[in-house]
């Protein structure tokens, strides 16, 4: 009986993955509930022993010594009391062994109710115990269920869930399906433990290369910072501790082997690698790769940067739905307005000084009043005796020559295309009569058949008889 209790003692640590010292601690504790209700009062100090070699159980039980003891459960004698304790004086307290013989069904069944629930109880602390320390670590887990709102995952021990905004939208999970997830966070509720994990962090990006890439790891390369969106594209932004190592070249790999496991890990996503700088301009103009940039303004001030792009780039470096700009001011950290290099002219041009010798420009004319003609008067024509006629006329002044060399006139795609010639009158032509092939009806000694529609018979041309 006493070794099939130690065997059940054993089996039960084994399937609850348990240490067998816990097993017992918890089966003492169920043992010590069930016969406190049972044989003792409800508020007595009570402990169970339980001896891991023979599986014998001891009940003790804490009473007062009395001279006339009246309730033999919380009360002993002095001279029962000086045996067990030699030193025992009236009303002191002793732990006495008071194993019950018989325990009753309902301390049985308050037993192994105990016991289900302190190894309940046991099992999710030493759950916590483990994934406390892994918190903020990738880990490998299995599939178990899709649900409308999240996905059940089985890390080993325990089980985790992925709510839905931690989910990659570009992926489609189903059970049994292993995949590599982001410990985000362990908490214990009144339910158990609650593990949540994450398929969409940016530091599941950082934890994939610190597993692919062995100088991340051992921290010759340094990842400085990650932006990304989940299923779309990342960029990390790398440098280097040590002179003479190229820290994009040693993240991508031969052949670029490195990187191509992260992005099948990730079910495709794309990732840039980008080389980190102290100085923000070089950075900026790095984090905006692959477009070229001509040149950065900085705005320290507000923490904003002006790129000038190349008219050819500018839709790459904005990107898909502004896709590369945005996760170029997450890497950054700095407010990145994308400008054109023609544009940018432009507005330089337009805030610079004025043109020497250029014209001012007129005054802007009000609704209801007449413009008023600004013009340089003409000499007066004269008649054909010589007296001045008394008409004046005015006409808009040219510009001076200095302003029409400034500004040269605008020409149009259409004035630049050659001029076509003219096209040649299309003439329609009639349609020839096709005429008959005659080879396969012609004769040899030059009688030719007319041949005739469908159904007809053929004409002899020539009036004598074909013999």
């Amino acid at each position: 009986m006493k070794s099939d209790f130690l065997l059940a003692i054993t089996q039960l640590a084994a399937e609850k993955n348990l240490s067998k010292e816990v097993v017992l601690g918890a089966v003492e504790a169920a043992l010590a509930s069930a016969y406190r209700k049972d044989s003792f009062t409800a508020t007595q100090n009570i402990e169970a022993k339980i001896d891991p070699t023979s599986g014998r159980v001891k009940v003790w039980a804490e009473k007062t010594v009395t001279a006339e003891p009246v309730d033999k459960r919380q009360e002993i004698s002095l001279k029962d009391a000086r045996e067990i304790n030699s030193e025992a004086e009236l009303e002191d307290l002793i732990m006495v062994e008071d194993t019950p013989h018989n325990a009753g069904r309902i301390a049985a069944q308050t037993a192994k109710q105990v016991i289900l629930q302190r190894l309940h109880e046991a099992e999710h602390g030493a759950i916590i115990e483990e994934y406390a320390g892994k918190e903020g670590d990738i880990i490998s887990a299995v599939v178990e269920r899709v649900e409308p709102k999240q996905v059940l995952v089985s890390l080993g021990r325990g089980e985790a869930i992925m709510p839905l905004p931690e989910q990659m939208p570009t992926e489609r999970y189903r059970s049994g399906q292993r995949i590599k997830v982001f410990l985000l966070e362990v908490a214990r509720t009144a339910k158990g433990p609650l593990l949540v994990v994450s398929r969409s962090h940016p530091n599941l990006v950082r934890r994939l290369f610190e597993l692919e890439v062995p100088e991340v790891f051992n921290g010759v390369v340094e990842i400085k910072s990650v932006a990304r969106e989940a299923g779309f594209r990342s960029k990390v932004a790398v440098a280097t501790t040590q002179a003479g190592i190229d820290p994009v070249g040693c993240c991508v790999g031969l052949r670029g082997i490195r990187i191509q496991n992260i992005v099948t890990e990730l079910s495709g996503e794309k990732i840039d690698v980008v080389s980190w700088n102290e100085d923000p301009a070089i950075f900026i103009a790095s984090a905006l790769s692959p477009a070229t940039v001509v040149r950065v303004e900085l705005d320290e001030a507000e923490k904003s940067v002006r790129a000038i792009i190349p008219d050819r780039q500018l839709s790459l470096a904005i990107g898909k739905v502004g896709q590369n700009v945005r996760l170029a001011v997450k890497l950054t950290g700095w407010r990145i307005d994308i400008k054109s290099a023609t544009e940018a002219d432009a507005e330089a041009a337009l805030a610079g000084e004025t043109v020497e010798g250029a014209a001012e420009a007129p005054e802007p004319v009000l609704p209801g009043e007449e413009p008023t003609p600004v013009a340089v008067e003409k000499e007066a024509a004269k008649d054909e005796e010589g007296e001045a006629l008394p008409l004046t006329t005015f006409e808009t002044p040219a510009a001076p020559e200095a302003a029409v060399a400034s500004k040269p006139a605008i020409r149009f795609a259409e004035d630049l295309r050659p001029v076509a010639p003219p096209k040649p009158e299309v003439r329609t032509r009639k349609k020839k009569k096709k005429k008959a092939n005659l080879g396969k009806d012609s004769v040899k000694d030059g009688i030719k058949l007319k041949k005739k529609k469908r159904g007809a018979v053929a004409e002899i041309e020539d009036e004598e008889e074909y013999i």
